[in-house]
């Protein structure tokens, strides 16, 4: 009983822990909020009212279960080290969510006759629809991570999340921050210093705080001399956006919408199975024994609740157990983080701060994250993969590219269809960047693993797996010729679109022949 008093203290790695967590949480909001009410113009009250209470709860249920997990752990033990899963949003599938999903159907329920105020309605129930979905899959999921984790190579599920990194959590922000470049890249050289070269910061500031004060400082001290131009907005005056995250079957309307969006939905689920797998394993090794299944089906439950009282991201268990272990974090903060992420979603004090941190500030924790994605996809994956880990990358240049040339402030959407059906000299350039970026998630799983078995000799394992990127292509779940990217039934297409995804079956459909006779080649000794 003693022992498991004690593990109810808070300690000074708590506090450190809580930080860094809540830190973490706090600038996925943020980079959530701002893409959505800046790049594309949704209304603030949906976001913060609606949109960020359920979110919010989904880290509050989570981290509540994971603290309890390791309590009953450390007094099953009698040890008082443990150290509790941390959990919260996840950063590459937020983002995604973000860019991909939620704004451009924002803007197609938009240019379909709807007012702003309805197309966020539409589009907020799509979100939570789509976080059942994540959350149903990552149930079912959750009994069978062993057998995900056999059936795509390493090198296929981790090249695919940081092509995502890279492209969309990396480079994106990046323009962000060069948007404000004084502001940005001062708070990116600090990241960098701290997180990267791993040096330490004046009074032993964390990294991400010392990366946000140095940003806030520059941001405010020389905004309002007019030193940053355009780039300095005063904040908001300071709201109580009060919005209890109730139950809801608003998801039910939101369901019909998510079917385009399914070839990017269900992988952000299966990422997080396996991911939620890899963690567990990773807090084993680090001395901390949770159940796998017990962390994949509370990570499950709260997405899925989340996602039934508006939430529109979901959460993760976080890598980084061992890391605040080493800083000697052990229940306390995760009980913290949760109580201070939910309450603020509900409270509204969340939307405030998030307000006032702008994107140029907040973009560069997102930059290292996405570099730290993309480092651990090569450390992880044994070197004679590295090869099928690049390879898998191109879907996501092409996504990203996709999402900027198809931005009708960019380029002129009659413009933009003529250059996608032009067809002069083979499928238009426009059109095979927009092809092959859509369902990119899939595509860069299914590239990286025909490449894999290749390396490995098992050319007919490859042609299967190319086989199947075929059958996948027909219905348009990878390389959807719609260029909203949804899904189809092809012979309800246009001709010319039927044309596009025979040629790009074809495709694979040759290099699977191709692959089968080469495993008729007998290979040297």
């Amino acid at each position: 009983m003693a022992t498991a008093l004690r593990t109810r203290r808070l300690s000074g790695g708590d506090l450190n822990g809580f930080l860094g967590l809540v830190v973490d949480n706090l600038s996925i909001l943020a980079f959530l909020a701002t893409a959505l009410i800046g790049i594309f113009g949704f209304p603030a009250d949906i976001v913060f009212r609606r949109m960020f209470p359920g979110t919010a709860l989904g880290v509050l249920l989570g981290n509540l279960a994971y603290t309890w997990m390791a309590r009953r752990l450390a007094a099953r033990t009698g040890r008082e080290d443990v150290t509790a899963m941390p959990l919260g949003l996840d950063a590459p599938t937020s983002i995604g969510m973000a860019l991909l999903v939620l704004g451009p159907a924002f803007l197609a329920f938009r240019q379909g006759g709807m007012d702003a105020d309805h197309a966020a309605e539409a589009t907020w129930q799509l979100g939570m629809a789509s976080l059942v979905v994540m959350g149903v899959l990552k149930f079912v999921l959750s009994f069978a991570g062993a057998w995900v984790q056999r059936s795509v190579p390493r090198a296929g599920l981790l090249g695919s999340i940081a092509g995502i990194a890279l492209v969309l959590m990396g480079f994106l922000p990046l323009v962000e921050i060069m948007r404000v470049p004084i502001v940005g890249f001062a708070g990116l050289g600090v990241v960098l210093y701290a997180l990267v070269a791993r040096r330490r910061l004046p009074f032993g500031l964390p990294g991400v705080l010392g990366a946000f004060l140095v940003g806030v400082v520059l941001y405010y001290g020389l905004g309002p001399l007019g030193l940053l131009g355009t780039g300095y907005h005063a904040p908001a005056a300071w709201q109580w956006r009060i919005g209890f995250p109730l139950p809801s079957l608003g998801f039910l309307s939101g369901l019909p919408y998510t079917v385009p969006y399914l070839p990017l939905i269900l992988p952000f689920g299966l990422l997080m199975v396996v991911g939620g797998i890899n963690v567990t394993e990773s807090a084993r090794a680090a001395g901390d024994d949770y159940s796998t299944r017990d962390i994949l089906l509370v990570e499950a439950l709260a997405t899925l609740v989340a996602g039934l009282c508006g939430g529109v991201a979901q959460t993760t268990p976080y890598i980084g157990q061992p890391a605040y272990k080493a800083m000697g974090a052990r229940s306390g903060y995760t009980l913290i983080t949760g109580l201070v992420i939910g309450l603020g979603g509900i409270f509204g004090y969340l939307s405030n701060l998030v307000e006032l941190l702008p994107i140029a500030v907040l973009a560069p924790i997102l930059v290292f994250v996405a570099i730290g994605i993309t480092t651990q996809a090569f450390e992880a994956t044994p070197i004679r993969y590295a090869a099928a880990v690049v390879f898998s990358f191109f879907p996501a240049i092409s996504r990203m590219l996709a999402i900027k040339l198809g931005d009708p402030s960019i380029v002129d959407p009659a413009h933009f269809a003529a250059l996608f059906a032009a067809s002069d000299h083979g499928v238009s350039s426009l059109a095979v960047i927009t092809i092959l970026g859509n369902g990119f998630i899939i595509t860069s799983m299914v590239w990286a693993s025909f490449v894999v078995a290749m390396i490995d000799g098992h050319m007919r394992k490859a042609a299967g797996i190319v086989l199947v990127g075929a059958l996948l292509t027909v219905f348009g779940i990878i390389h959807s010729v719609d260029p909203t990217g949804s899904v189809y039934l092809p012979w309800q297409l246009a001709p010319a679109a039927q044309t596009l995804v025979w040629q790009f079956t074809a495709a694979y459909a040759a290099l699977a022949a191709v692959l089968g006779l080469l495993s008729l080649q007998r290979q040297p000794g």
